[in-house]
């Protein structure tokens, strides 16, 4: 649904620019428009309003109704081609959405983010038979006539086809908007709306749906309250605003800064960890997106076009005349219950732990599926601004045997990859770390920690230590303070795996004896004590050692991200290890690690630095899908240990 409602937006969200001009070409010259309204004594069908507005839907008068018919769903389309295949899928996407456009009687947005994509696909596909296999000199006439060709028959089945259904869905989902308005239960979609805005699929429904419907009903209305459903910003002002009276900590202090941005740059995203961080909250959302709608019916009022994005200045530049009252009105009354709501949750709550802001900053990144650009303003000092050429970034963590040495590894991997290889990326226990570095890489738990010990660096908290938006942005920085990137580099600390095979004994760092394929743990604790006894029956660690990884577990998460996790024992245990040793078990189930889904677990023992190399190998294999799949399927212990140390060439 996500990545519906990303696709829907990719599609629709460059165009707001033509959804605008028509809103606004609709507010000024239509029956019911601004012009008409100052210039009473301009009703002839002949005069110049008429003409540039026009009376008919679709007559063909004037530019609304073409704008509506033609322009926005043939832009649709030709974004959607070329999403899919550049230029040549645009193309073909606009030939084929003109098809659905022509063969029916309602607005084909629907139909447009259909065959749009389709078209720019079936380009794409038939591109790739005869690549490579055309005869110089007739490769523009090969193009141009299959383009052509594949356009004509998209258009045709676009008109007798694709054209009819959409028509039909678009009347029974508007027959069925009619019947909420009618029976006063519009109000009822924000208990779906609210929630949906939170998980990243208010796009699949408001770009999917809102709009496309919105759109119809504005054409013969002059105006859609569909387009206030998801758009109001009154719901989560309010919850800011009760954030700033009732909040604690960095929670109550960001408040005001992201009422800001919610409120008038329309971002709405901006007050989703607030949400995440007390679920609760919710409700307070839901009711207040039910009074605002319940206040829109009340009123008859509405917007003329999409507001994109959700700011005021937005919604009162697509208010339809005669609307501002209650668009206002709704505007405040959702913005005052979600207040009251939210203020009287936040008040009774008996929880005593200071809100975690950052944790819920990037569980919604990770329901989102990359960076926010607004994330800074709530975690604050979690996104490091480098004021000076960097040359040394540590990644640190409490015992600086596991975490600390994959993030370093993933880290190390990009940075170079960028053109900075002249960057030394290494990884350290908090214990150890001096002030020396440029920059500090840490978990959000123990960045108070590592900037005890290293004032004068930068610092940057992350959560997910294998994919963690937050190395993009370092990244980005870098390209900043140390310009553009020279030529990779491969990372001089990091000695070859084989040298690493085996730990100074002679004895196998990661024996076959210590990897299981089918784990019989159920839980988190469980499958630590899994690891942990492979480890001791190695011979690697006293039992003690084991103690040890859960009290590490309870201190600090050792999820990895991309299904893995690697418990470890505390910098207080390494004199319960005897030699370095690495323990793999697999789980058919995933393991529920503190909400995230761990499908491998890595038990780790490093006695001195004779693992990092193997650590940096597996970090590698988990950054690729196609080995984290062959991982999935291997059938026995000899697989497994050549995919991890790459011995399987």
């Amino acid at each position: 649904m996500q990545k519906l409602g990303t696709a829907l937006s990719n599609m629709v969200m460059p165009n707001i620019g033509a959804f605008i001009a028509w809103g606004l070409i609709t507010a000024l010259f239509i029956k019911e428009g601004w012009l008409q309204a100052i210039f009473t004594g301009l009703q002839d069908p002949d005069g110049w309003v008429a003409k540039i507005g026009g009376w008919g839907a679709y007559d063909g008068a004037g530019i609304v109704g073409p704008m509506i018919t033609y322009l926005l769903p043939i832009l649709i389309g030709y974004t959607g081609g070329r999403m899919i295949h550049g230029n040549r899928g645009a193309v073909v996407g606009a030939i084929a959405t003109i098809g659905v456009v022509t063969g029916a009687d309602v607005p084909m947005f629907m139909g447009a983010m259909i065959m749009g994509p389709l078209g720019g696909w079936l380009m794409k596909k038939a591109d790739a038979l005869w690549e490579g296999k055309v005869r110089p000199g007739f490769e523009m006439l090969i193009d141009n006539f299959s383009a052509g060709i594949l356009g004509m028959f998209l258009a045709i089945f676009g008109f007798f086809g694709i054209g009819p259904i959409v028509s039909s869905f678009t009347r029974v989902a508007g027959n069925a908007v009619d019947f909420l308005v009618e029976n006063d239960l519009l109000p009822l979609t924000s208990i779906l709306i609210e929630p949906a805005k939170v998980l990243f699929l208010n796009n699949a429904i408001n770009h999917g749906v809102l709009t496309p419907l919105g759109t119809t009903q504005a054409l013969e209305t002059g105006k859609s309250i569909l387009f206030l459903l998801e758009a109001n910003p009154g719901p989560g002002l309010g919850l800011l605003l009760a954030y700033m009276v009732f909040g604690r900590g960095i929670a109550r202090a960001s408040a005001p800064g992201a009422a800001i941005i919610q409120f008038f740059g329309g971002i709405h995203e901006i007050y989703f960890p607030y949400v995440l961080m007390k679920p609760k909250l919710i409700i307070a959302t839901i009711l207040g997106g039910m009074t605002g709608v319940f206040i829109n019916v009340l009123f008859g009022s509405g917007l003329r076009a999409p507001a994109a994005p959700g700011s005021i200045i937005a919604v009162y530049a697509q208010t339809a005349s005669g609307s501002y009252l209650g668009v206002t009105l709704s505007v405040v009354g959702a913005a005052a219950v979600s207040f009251a709501v939210a203020s009287l949750l936040l008040k009774t709550d008996r929880s005593t732990d200071e809100p975690d802001l950052a944790a819920a900053t990037a569980g919604m990144e990770s329901l989102k599926g990359k960076k926010s650009s607004v994330a800074s303003v709530l975690v604050g000092g979690d996104t490091a601004v480098l004021a000076g050429p960097i040359n040394t970034i540590v990644f640190a963590c409490d015992a600086g045997m596991g975490s600390s040495a994959m993030g370093a590894s993933v880290l190390r991997r990009k940075v170079h990859k960028a053109g900075f290889g002249e960057i030394k990326v290494t990884n350290s226990a908090i214990s150890n770390l001096t002030d020396t570095y440029d920059l500090v890489v840490s978990h959000r738990d123990l960045t108070d920690r590592a900037r005890q010990k290293t004032p004068s660096a930068a610092h940057v908290s992350v959560e997910d230590f294998m994919s963690s938006p937050r190395y993009d942005e370092i990244v980005e920085q870098l390209e900043q303070t140390n310009g553009g990137g020279t030529a990779p580099a491969a990372p001089a600390e990091e000695p070859a795996v084989e040298e690493v095979e085996q730990s100074e004994g002679g004895v196998d760092v990661l024996a076959l004896d210590s990897i299981v394929l089918n784990g019989s743990a159920r839980t988190a604790a469980d499958a630590i004590s899994e690891a942990g006894q492979l480890l001791v029956a190695a011979g690697a660690v006293d039992p003690a050692y084991v103690d040890a990884m859960h009290a590490r577990e309870r201190s600090i998460s050792t999820y990895m991200g991309n299904g893995l996790a690697i418990p470890h024992g505390t910098n207080e245990a390494k004199d319960t290890i005897r030699r370095t040793g690495l323990s793999f078990v697999r789980y058919t189930e995933p393991i529920d690690w503190n909400g995230k889904p761990a499908e491998f677990v890595v038990g780790i023992a490093g006695a001195g630095k004779d693992h990092m190399a193997l650590l940096t190998k597996i970090a590698q294999v988990f950054l690729k899908s196609e080995d984290v799949a062959r991982l999935r399927e291997a059938q026995t212990a000899d697989e497994i240990r050549a995919l991890l140390t790459g011995g399987d060439k």
